[in-house]
């Protein structure tokens, strides 16, 4: 393409015409907008070791108490976006939050949507809009946009989980904002068991539900449960995967982020391919090494490398750990073991993409 005037070229005395009256010449900035083939990327692949990062959050209990801290939570902030902006890609925010034992986080609601990705501990719970949802290791849990919500811990160890939001959507479309709430009453009954047999949803009266968000848990027993019959009764699908979706209408669990769950075979490599969405990937179960390949151009078939120059970075995901990749970049997963399957959770921003009519496959 060939090169456009710059800004400097222009006389001084026109920029302070155009400055004075907010008006802004686009040609000087048109490539930076819309660049050739693939869109500039400010998220960078980036790896958060649990081990590392337990510590820390765990000094965090000591030094700032709940009332000081309303939520207790380390932001896994991408160094692409600049830390101060809190965010893991454009639209996904990551915070490992802690909950000790006795504590209770007030409730609140909030225009953003949430899921809550357990990782370890165990004797708290989260209610969300009356219905109370016990925190088990791998289960995920959502807190919707305007729901009330709270956490409380009875038990005796440290409860952590990974918050995933959609919260610099919000932030950029300037519509996030907070309410504080009083203790919720708890409803009877919950979600997760009457919609805990596969293919058999509840339907009074002849009718399918309604309920934007008629399931808030999602036990990672039922998940592992799946992705273990799906891979024993077909034992050539290369990719073992699972969505969560509402049981009721098929869709994604929430508006905008996509949540899934993936096993890999022992010893299995798997390649994903390019696609534009950001992805956030976090071990539950085993060590699984990660290669991100550089971004894959629109104009190179899918089954041809990519022309750009190769910028491939490797991490290795023990269990507990989070990453983030960009979008355009496919992402090679490899299972550690030879003996034992491992397990991820996947994020990402696929529902958002697809509203957009932006949504991509480049292979």
């Amino acid at each position: 393409m060939h090169e456009l005037g710059r800004l400097e070229d222009l006389p001084q005395d026109y920029r302070d015409d155009l400055q004075r009256l907010n008006l802004v010449p686009l040609w000087p900035n048109l490539r930076a907008v819309l660049p050739p083939k693939v869109p500039s990327r400010h998220t960078k692949p980036t790896h958060w070791p649990y081990a590392t990062l337990r510590p820390l959050l765990m000094r965090a209990g000591e030094l700032t108490p709940m009332h000081k801290a309303e939520r207790r939570v380390l932001v896994l902030a991408n160094p692409g976006h600049g830390l101060e902006n809190m965010k893991a890609s454009p639209a996904m925010y990551l915070g490992m939050q802690l909950l000790l034992p006795q504590e209770w986080a007030p409730a609140h609601r909030h225009t953003p949507n949430a899921v809550r990705m357990i990782v370890e501990g165990r004797g708290a719970t989260t209610t969300v809009h009356g219905e109370k949802c016990p925190m088990e290791r791998g289960d995920l849990i959502l807190t919707p946009t305007g729901q009330w919500h709270e956490h409380e811990h009875s038990g005796s160890e440290p409860v952590v989980w990974l918050d995933v939001l959609d919260l610099p959507l919000m932030y950029y479309a300037e519509v996030s904002y907070a309410i504080e709430g009083q203790r919720q009453d708890v409803k009877p009954g919950r979600g997760d068991e009457v919609y805990a047999r596969g293919g058999v949803v509840p339907t009074p009266y002849f009718e399918r539900g309604r309920e934007d968000y008629p399931m808030l848990r999602y036990p990672w027993q039922d998940a592992r449960a799946a992705l273990v019959a799906l891979a024993q009764s077909q034992p050539g699908l290369e990719c073992v995967q699972v969505s969560y979706v509402n049981p009721d209408t098929g869709r994604d669990v929430q508006n905008n982020l996509g949540y899934y769950a993936l096993m890999l075979r022992p010893g299995q490599t798997l390649r994903l391919p390019a696609r534009s969405p950001s992805q956030v990937f976090h071990a539950i179960e085993g060590e699984v090494d990660v290669a991100v390949s550089a971004a894959v151009s629109a104009a190179v078939p899918a089954a041809a490398p990519s022309a750009e120059p190769a910028n491939e970075h490797r991490f290795t995901l023990a269990e507990a750990d989070t990453c983030c990749t960009p979008g355009y970049e496919a992402v090679t997963l490899t299972n550690r073991s030879a003996s034992k399957p491992a397990f991820l959770f996947i994020a990402d921003e696929s529902p958002l993409h697809r509203k957009l009519g932006v949504y991509e496959v480049r292979g």
